[in-house]
């Protein structure tokens, strides 16, 4: 086939690419499998359409920079230090391990010393975009397990990028002066990354807040993309670092910058467009007809990547003290290499290191493992379960659980809290307070020694785990209240409480107004969303500043809430007047309460006797009797000393019943 413009290229990856995503998700596997299939089918290996490499190459060169951008733009040292002394020490091992064993494996199949390792590196990283994806959607990217893994991602990330550097350097022929041209590598690496922390940690955000000013979105997403890619680029020549470097340090020193959050959504529409362009490219090197010829090759590299990585990750995370939820999570996830396999084994194909076809089998290993993640992770729970059935393995994997503290049993007529941050620690001190008994699901270990300090009972654990809440005796509990933020986490713990009391009376909070449908239609009694909440507060208190009466501000606040929980998004016009007759009809309305003291005269007497309606208008429509209240109290019902009754009516009907117990018990005490 002829030449084709570049213009014509790109339209050809849009199109393949649209047909190869809508296909992923047709069959419920992740975009990323779409696009290198579409890759596949644009590439010089297979009939049809084809695109140009070279042109289609310089597009994704400008997606690996805005790739490894986005990347640096939500890397945070303080998540990485959250959960150091597992990270750390978990991602060198797993890639140590895993990067012996592809070197091996690479060996065993013919591969040169220098290709051995390439393919043992590009098997021991796993896709950040993949993992992060599959964490979201099965709501465990806010749990700690969850953090723990981004945590690892991210020192994973800074490895790769080291790799990356210095993979030039080692590869390059021995000679006397190898070590020499490594270290002044190295130093130049290390001065650019310290002159953009320094230096460009104070004009990076000067330039921005210049622009800002502008009040011109335009050129706030130009200046953007200008640091990515300038400062790739920049790097690249005068400080000889990779370009996937250069943009992740720009991002990681425009992330310190208060405009970091506003930069990452106007980000997404270009990054996502030139990483389908990436993903594409990479497929189009992929020879479908060497992968058929060698499938033995290709089954052993995928089993490698999904059953050998996925072990090694969850037994060092066993052996770093994590519980095996933890190490399950962990190593399904993991059991995947993606993005940065790609840019290592580029990498090794620039330098001589693997040819076309062997990186081929690398990328048929990315396709088989990120195809079949999905699957991986929804055997998470099935494989707890089966574990558990064998208590000696159990045991023995176990052990190096975190310590806790003991579990409180036999409870009983409590009320169990999952989740103790700022709200879940609001109400476990209330109820203390109380003298309600309370028992708090915590699965945030930092948390645990101040509950302790606080005297809060605590079960250690993940509720949405059925094993975990066996121990909260829901069965005899009182209530339970979900404070999670992820919607998905409290589905799952409400979902596993039915299991357990069906009948128990639920309260959980709703970050999203579709989250709190689903909490409402799952049997949860109370949802409360608190951005509803706080919309609520501030019209209650406008409506007060204006000198509304103060039932009729509760009533409307009333009604502002119920349709902000409502199963329709929005009320139809006809509900909203009918909804504003049923104020206009309780305007004139007042609901006052009354003590019987021993003079009032009515006391003893039942409501029949008493005349009230007949006399002042006004209806007892409740009485509070001790801890008793009966509502909607029958003419026989008596009026005690003591009891504190409720009456409706209007303003003036109030007014004057008040008047008459007063006057009444004054006659009767000047007797």
């Amino acid at each position: 086939m002829p030449h084709v413009p570049l213009l014509v290229s790109i339209g050809l990856v849009l199109v393949y690419a649209l047909a190869g995503g809508l296909l992923a998700r047709r069959f419920g596997l992740p975009t990323i499998v779409g696009y290198l299939l579409a890759g596949m089918a644009l590439g010089p290996f297979t009939p049809g359409f084809r695109g140009d490499p070279e042109a289609i190459g310089q597009l994704a060169e400008l997606g690996v920079i805005l790739l490894m951008f986005g990347i640096g733009l939500h890397f945070t040292f303080e998540d990485l230090w959250q959960v150091r002394q597992i990270a750390i020490p978990g991602a060198l091992l797993q890639m140590i391990v895993v990067t012996v064993g592809g070197y091996f494996l690479g060996r065993w199949a013919g591969w040169s010393i220098g290709g051995s390792w390439i393919l043992g590196i590009a098997l021991s990283v796993a896709s950040t975009v993949v993992m992060l994806r599959s964490m979201m959607d099965f709501g465990w990217l806010n749990t700690p397990y969850g953090k723990l893994a981004v945590g690892w991602l991210v020192f994973e990330d800074l490895l790769t990028v080291a790799i990356l550097v210095l993979l030039p350097v080692v590869a390059a022929p021995a000679t006397k002066s190898s070590w020499v041209v490594a270290a002044f590598a190295i130093g130049k690496a290390a001065l650019f990354v310290l002159g953009m922390l320094i230096v460009g940690g104070r004009i990076m955000p000067f330039l921005l807040g210049r622009i800002v000013h502008t009040r011109s979105r335009e050129l706030f997403v130009l200046l953007v993309l200008t640091m990515a890619v300038g400062t790739a680029l920049v790097s690249s020549a005068l400080f000889g670092v990779s370009l996937a470097l250069g943009a992740f340090v720009a991002g990681v020193v425009v992330n310190e910058s208060p405009f970091s959050t506003q930069i990452g959504a106007d980000l997404v529409p270009f990054r996502e467009a030139f990483a389908v362009i990436f993903f594409v490219s990479i497929g189009m090197l992929v020879n479908p007809r060497y992968l058929i010829e060698h499938w033995v090759q290709v089954a052993i590299v995928t089993l490698v990547i999904v059953v050998g990585k996925g072990i090694v990750s969850a037994l060092v995370t066993v052996l770093l003290a994590k519980p095996v939820r933890a190490a399950l999570l962990i190593g399904a996830g993991r059991s995947q290499i993606g993005e940065f396999s790609f840019i290592i084994g580029q990498s090794g194909v620039a330098l001589g290191l693997i040819d076309a076809q062997q990186y081929s089998l690398i990328l048929a290993g990315a396709i088989v493992s990120i195809t079949v993640n999905p699957l991986v992770l929804r055997l998470v729970q099935p494989l707890e379960h089966l574990l558990q059935r064998s208590p000696g393995m159990w045991r023995a994997l176990h052990k190096y659980g975190a310590n806790v503290p003991p579990q409180p049993e036999g409870m009983t007529d409590h009320v169990v809290i999952v989740g103790c941050g700022r709200v879940g620690r609001h109400i476990a001190e209330t109820l203390g307070r109380l003298k309600i008994p309370r028992l708090v699901v915590e699965a945030e270990p930092s948390r645990l020694d101040k509950l302790q300090e606080l005297g809060v009972p605590v079960l250690f654990g993940d509720a949405a785990n059925s094993e975990v809440l066996d121990h909260a005796n829901l069965k005899h509990a009182r209530a339970l209240v979900v404070t999670l933020p992820d919607d998905a986490a409290a589905l799952a713990v409400v979902a596993t409480a039915k299991r357990h009391a069906s009948q128990l009376r639920m309260v959980a909070r709703a970050s999203t107004w579709e989250g709190a449908r689903r909490l409402k239609a799952d049997g949860v009694h109370e949802v409360v969303r608190p951005e509803l909440e706080g919309g609520i507060e501030i019209v209650r208190r406008t409506l007060l500043d204006l000198d509304l009466p103060l039932g009729d501000v509760q009533r409307y606040t009333d009604l502002v809430r119920q349709e902000g929980l409502d199963e329709t998004e929005r009320p139809s016009a006809e509900r909203a007047r009918m909804l504003d007759d049923l104020v206009n009809a309780a305007r004139d309305l007042e609901i006052r309460w009354v003590v019987i003291t021993p003079e009032n005269p009515f006391s003893g007497r039942t409501l029949a006797d008493s005349q009230l309606r007949l006399t002042v208008g006004i209806a007892v429509v409740a009485i509070r009797r001790g801890e008793k209240l009966i509502s909607n109290p029958g003419p026989e019902d008596s009026l005690l000393v003591g009891d504190r009754i409720a009456i409706l009516g209007t303003p003036t009907q109030v007014a004057q019943a008040v008047r008459l117990f007063e006057a009444l018990e004054e006659i009767h005490t000047k007797r």
